[in-house]
């Protein structure tokens, strides 16, 4: 068993979003107990024409090695209706990417870290700027409230109601 790590999560989900996101949050504090969470933010859609998205971004330890962790997560997708069977980018009940495991930088199994997709869309970099400012990316040096401030992407994002 390995030392406990802060992992960053990136959530979202645009069917049934509200509801999917809290019963997801719900079983991460059932297995994980402390989840802090950013504020929600609705988006569009990436890549295909659907419902908006709702997005956030959750801190919390775990022992799980990155490969099983992931594994633990697609199992919690499943369990709330992820559908495998449609192109990448496709309507989610719900969607967790592991975007930050400590500071390890690299491939574990087929989990890339830190996640690209932090500095490429502000569905992702907002919530996890709102989350954990002063925190460095661990490729960059730099911290994600400078990404933040940095960004030149398109930043279409609407506040939603919290998760709490």
């Amino acid at each position: 068993m390995t030392d406990a790590e802060t992992v960053y999560l990136g959530l979202g989900s645009n069917v049934d979003a509200r509801r999917n996101l809290a019963a997801g949050l719900a079983e991460l504090r059932d297995r994980f107990g402390r989840v802090e969470c950013s504020p929600v933010y609705r988006s569009e859609a990436v890549g295909f024409d659907g419902e908006d998205f709702l997005n956030a971004c959750c801190r919390l330890s775990t022992d799980l090695e990155p490969a099983a962790l992931k594994a633990w997560l697609t199992d919690l997708e499943d369990r709330h209706g992820r559908r495998r069977d449609l192109p990448k980018f496709a309507d989610r009940t719900l969607d967790i990417d592991v975007l930050l495991y400590g500071q390890r930088t690299g491939r574990f199994g087929d989990l890339v870290l830190p996640r690209g997709e932090i500095l490429k869309y502000a569905h992702v970099l907002k919530p996890l700027a709102d989350l954990a400012p002063d925190l460095a990316h661990p490729s960059t040096g730099r911290t994600f409230a400078e990404h933040w401030r940095a960004f030149e992407g398109d930043r279409s994002l609407v506040d939603d109601d919290p998760l709490d």
